[in-house]
């Protein structure tokens, strides 16, 4: 028995320097820089410790050009996975120093305007599932993309070097594929010009990954069966760094992953965190219960505006169905929300032309809460309901109250203080608000609340009013018949204009405010 795991050992073990031989015939080819991208995996992990190692053993007078280990933090990641990671990236930076070793490492994080809290509780975007899933590009393509381009500037041409295997899965075998060129090593990258794609593990199949792990130490120092352990205790994979936006499908989501984002919403139910709770961190539950919550509130009607961001309202057609006599409006089940049945009685039936008058005489403002049961018959004799928008701001200020109510609770084991939102991104949503009518400025006042303290932050200039002027405004615009929200959107543009002698463009957007489509239904 013995004979048999040493002839395994040696098998695995001649696998290893293979790849570690064909690292450095790579690096030595050519002066092209290398990015590699760590996710804190155990793919990940087994690239940057074959090539930490590789150049561990070769010449120093070889070492002649840059490695750049990059990691993404979308600002939403799993916290123990974080803090993981970052501990990770400053053990592979020291370890570099003190050998003399070209590795820099980084993290590349989305901006501010384009993070998970600011886009949700911000601009009011639905929670992210399969249909909808706006994050990947958002919060980790576009952040590495970058990074990538900023070396394609800098030395002409740059490899991606990434932890991806044939045997994840046929598609993930299919797309390395049709990226390969017979007889070559690297791989086209499909979307950014002067960028390929080096996969030192592609043929490397499970067994392989961890047998490397769990009998060579990591070079700077990890425990490899920690992150064994780990991976035992979420029950899930890993969430890989996602640089082609032609692969952002076939990569999967990262909510049934312990490397994954803590909110994901994409999945039904997230096991990752669910695995941690159970396997001890009790700590985590607060984040599981958010992110549940979030998930059940996407589809709620009375938190979803009725026109789309850009003022245009449109109709979802109704399947309707009989049953023993009567029939009934289906909302299929989507999510976490279940199919449910409401009898065609419940709504009143208009003709397309009808539905302004319908929402004046019923006082119905499509940017609230408000949920008209009318059912309007298209060009076509369909019965439509009307579609969903963005989040109302009420529905907004809600999710950001209960998130901050869970960061003033969460009982974290780390260290240094640990934010679920940052600062910055506070910022940037009360700019949002103000430009999406929220001229009382509530972000401070709701901030207060929890935290019993005030934001260290200068009062927006551009704060017009006060509670009194904006309440006489609002009646005076339900006298005459004028949308409140139209005001407001008109005295912002003409305040972004105040003090320029050349006003141009100034017009245009008076126009388009006046042509929304909920304005002249």
């Amino acid at each position: 028995m013995t004979g048999i795991i040493s002839q395994a050992f040696n098998e695995k073990t001649t696998l290893i320097d293979q790849a570690k031989e064909e690292v450095k015939r790579t690096y030595l080819a050519d002066d092209r820089p290398w990015v590699i991208g760590y996710s804190g995996g155990k793919d990940s992990t087994v690239v940057v410790q074959l090539v930490f190692e590789a150049l561990s053993e070769m010449p120093a007078d070889q070492l002649t050009k840059k490695i750049y280990v990059i990691s993404s933090d979308t600002l939403v990641e799993t916290p123990l996975i974080i803090q993981s990671i970052n501990t990770t990236l400053r053990r592979i930076e020291e370890k570099a120093v003190e050998l003399n070793l070209p590795i820099e490492t980084h993290k590349v994080k989305p901006m501010v305007e384009q993070s998970f809290w600011v886009n949700i509780i911000g601009k009011g975007y639905p929670s992210p599932n399969q249909q909808f899933r706006w994050c990947t590009d958002r919060l980790k393509i576009d952040p590495a993309n970058q990074f990538i381009k900023d070396k394609v500037d800098s030395f002409g041409e740059v490899i991606m070097v990434l932890g991806v295997r044939e045997t994840e899965s046929a598609t993930r075998a299919n797309v390395i594929k049709s990226h390969s060129v017979e007889g070559k090593v690297l791989m086209r990258h499909s979307t950014l010009s002067n960028a390929y794609v080096y996969a030192p593990i592609r043929k490397f199949d499970l067994d392989e990954v961890w047998n490397y792990l769990l009998n060579f130490e990591s070079p700077w120092g990890d425990d490899n069966y920690e992150l064994h352990r780990l991976y035992k205790e979420s029950g899930s994979g890993e969430c890989p760094l996602v640089v082609d936006k032609t692969v952002k499908e076939s990569a999967g989501s990262c909510g049934n992953s312990r490397f994954g984002c803590w909110v994901c919403t994409v999945v039904n139910e997230d096991k990752a965190l669910s695995g941690f709770i159970n396997s001890g961190h009790d700590w985590m539950k607060p984040l599981l219960d958010f992110r549940n919550w979030l998930a059940s509130i996407r589809d709620d009607r009375t938190r979803r505006m009725k026109y789309r961001m850009d003022g245009q309202v449109y109709f979802r057609p109704m399947q309707i169905k009989e049953i023993d006599g009567t029939e009934y409006v289906i909302i299929p089940k989507k999510g976490s929300r279940k199919k449910d049945l409401i009898p065609l009685d419940k709504f009143d039936q208009i003709e397309k032309h009808e539905l302004k008058g319908y929402l004046d005489k019923h006082n119905i403002d499509l940017s609230s809460s408000d949920d008209p049961m009318v059912l309007i018959r298209d060009e076509k004799g369909n019965l439509c309901r009307l579609g969903l928008g963005p989040f109302t701001l009420e529905a907004r200020k809600e999710i950001l109250e209960y998130l901050l109510q869970v960061q003033r609770d969460l009982t974290h084991p780390f260290d240094e203080e640990y934010d679920l939102i940052k600062d910055e991104e506070l910022k940037e949503i009360r700019k949002i608000w103000f430009n999406h009518g929220d001229f009382e400025d509530s972000l401070p006042s709701l901030y207060n609340n929890i935290f019993g303290q005030d934001l260290n932050w200068e009062k927006d200039e551009r704060l017009i009013f006060d509670q009194d002027e904006l309440h006489q405004l609002e009646m005076m615009c339900q006298e005459e018949g004028i949308d409140f929200k139209l005001v407001k959107k008109l005295l912002l543009i003409e305040k972004d204009y105040t003090g320029f002698k050349v006003r141009r463009g100034l017009m245009d957007q008076i126009s388009s405010a006046l042509q929304q489509d909920y304005l002249h239904l």
